[in-house]
C-alpha cells in the first residue's frame, strides 16, 4: 500500500500512547472491530516499538505505522517491528535521510506554506498539518489547496469528534489523526467495548465522500 491508500483507509487515524504493554492488543482489536484499521502507535511512551510488534503479531487486520518519530534511528527500530508507515511532528534533513534509507513511508509534519513547499520539494506529498487548529485549521486548508493542489493532508491536533467532518470536507485532506478514540479511562479500565462504539462512529465519519 501507498502511504495515500494507507491514509484513505481510515478516516481517522487515532495517536496512540500505550502506557501499559498489556493494553496493545485489545486496543488494536477494538479499534479494527470498529472499522478503524489504521494505527498510529507513538513513541511517547518505552512501549511504542513492543506494542507495534504485538498488534501486527496478533491484530491481522490493522494496519500499523510508528508515530512521533523525532530522531533517525528510531526508523530502524519501527520497521524491525514491522510498522509500515511513519508519522513525524516536523521534518529535518536528517530525518529525510532515514526515511529514505529505511524506505519507510513517511508522514511529516508541517505548519507553514513554507514548511509544505519545503516538504514538497523533499518529494513528500503527503503531509500531517500540525498542530492542525493552531496552524489555522480548516481556513489553511482551503487556503493552500490553491497553490498547492498536489499535497493531500492529515490534519493533527485538537481535532474534535465534532470538528472532524469539517476537515473531513476540505477536497486536499485524506483523513484526520485524533487522539479522542483511546481515552485514557477506558484504556485503564479495559473498556473496549467503549472504544469499539467510538471507532464506530469514526469510521462513518468516511460515508457520503
Amino acid at each position: 500500500m501507498t502511504l495515500l491508500d494507507i491514509m484513505h483507509s481510515s478516516p481517522v487515524i487515532p495517536v496512540i500512547a500505550i502506557d501499559d504493554l498489556a493494553h496493545a492488543v485489545p486496543l488494536a482489536k477494538a479499534l479494527v472491530e470498529g472499522g478503524i484499521r489504521v494505527l498510529e502507535v507513538t513513541l511517547r511512551t518505552p512501549h511504542g516499538i513492543p506494542a507495534i510488534a504485538a498488534m501486527i503479531e496478533h491484530v491481522p487486520g490493522a494496519i500499523v505505522g510508528v508515530g512521533t518519530l523525532t530522531q533517525p534511528e528510531e526508523f530502524a527500530a519501527a520497521r524491525e517491528a514491522g510498522a509500515v508507515f511513519g508519522v513525524s511532528p516536523g521534518l529535518t534533513p536528517a530525518l529525510i535521510a532515514a526515511a529514505r534509507k529505511s524506505g519507510l513511508p513517511l508522514l511529516p509534519g508541517v505548519m507553514t506554506p513554507s514548511e509544505v513547499m519545503a516538504a514538497r520539494e523533499a518529494g513528500f506529498r503527503q503531509l500531517k498539518l500540525f498542530p492542525a487548529v493552531p496552524a489555522g485549521g480548516i481556513g489553511m486548508l482551503n487556503a493552500i489547496a490553491g497553490p498547492l493542489p498536489d499535497v493531500s493532508f492529515c490534519p493533527t491536533g485538537g481535532i474534535s469528534p465534532d470538528s472532524a467532518p469539517q476537515f473531513l470536507a476540505c477536497k486536499n485532506v485524506a483523513c484526520v489523526g485524533g487522539s479522542w478514540l483511546t481515552p485514557k479511562e477506558a484504556m485503564q479500565a479495559g473498556d473496549w467495548g467503549r472504544i469499539t462504539g467510538l471507532a464506530l462512529a469514526a469510521s462513518a465519519l468516511r460515508q457520503g465522500r
